[in-house]
């Protein structure tokens, strides 16, 4: 009787997928996990707080907050960093050109940074690039979450935890030299789609079918950061025992081929 009615509530949710108004899906995994899968933003602006009624709800009669790392005692990637070879014997000269323009743009000083890791180089750009754009890490959504897992006594799952991802980027092909590429190459295109997913939140979520969101990484580059770790992550979650669980990862493994949604549902 319970897998029938396991399988009368999967072919119920199949034909009448709830519609959120924030990015969010929900996912039964046949441990009959109930997942709420939220499309987080990890930096937001101050029109994000307080989280949605509804998400409030969802995490107060949840289990557990499951979300990538917890971001509220991590480990920061910018301290104990190797020194490298000068940038100007890493990049083109078009790069380098390129790199400085954007460290004025977002005053980063081109000295602070010329040995540092070039992944490291990447995300401090990208940071900036946010903060210029209004985004705040405090007002991301998986700290909210966070915040108001920890004041409901919620127990938080990590699905990587700071040190994993940050042997991730450690052990990127030359110190992560495409990331930064493709920080310089993307520029704006990164930029329009911080204000794209800002909007899910404020106006309304994306189609699951029908979004197609640009190209801000290589295809090496998205099997590494995207792909793979929506395998890995995919296969705890459908380990995790009966239970309801509130799940937050960056939106973008919501969306686009090889998405964590689709390849639960598989």
């Amino acid at each position: 009787m319970g897998k029938l009615m396991r399988l009368a509530s999967f072919l119920w949710r199949k034909l009448l997928p709830v519609r959120y108004a924030y990015p969010a899906q929900d996912v039964t995994t046949d441990r009959n996990g109930q997942l709420h899968l939220v499309g987080s933003i990890h930096m937001g602006t101050q029109e994000m707080m307080p989280l949605p009624a509804l998400l409030q709800t969802r995490l107060e009669r949840a289990d557990a907050l499951i979300v990538e790392a917890d971001i509220t005692a991590s480990v920061s990637p910018f301290s104990d960093s190797e020194t490298c070879l000068p940038l100007a014997e890493r990049l083109t000269r078009e790069e380098l050109a390129r790199l400085r323009q954007l460290c004025e743009e977002v005053a980063i000083s081109p000295e602070a940074i010329d040995t540092l890791p070039a992944w490291q180089v990447a995300l401090m750009l990208q940071a900036q690039q946010a903060q210029r754009l209004g985004l705040r890490a405090d007002y991301g959504i998986d700290f909210q979450l966070l915040k108001a897992a920890r004041a409901r006594q919620k127990p938080v799952i990590e699905l990587e935890g700071p040190e994993t991802q940050l042997a991730l980027l450690k052990a990127l092909p030359d110190n992560g030299l495409t990331l930064l590429q493709d920080t310089l190459t993307h520029w704006h295109t990164n930029a329009r789609l911080l204000q794209t997913m800002i909007g899910w939140w404020l106006e309304s979520p994306p189609n699951q079918k029908r979004t197609a969101l640009p190209t801000t990484f290589n295809s090496a580059l998205n099997d590494v950061l995207m792909l793979q770790r929506n395998r890995r992550w995919a296969q705890t979650l459908e380990a995790l025992p009966e239970g309801k669980y509130v799940v937050a990862v960056g939106a973008l493994h919501l969306y686009g081929e090889g998405n964590l949604p689709d390849l639960l549902k598989k």
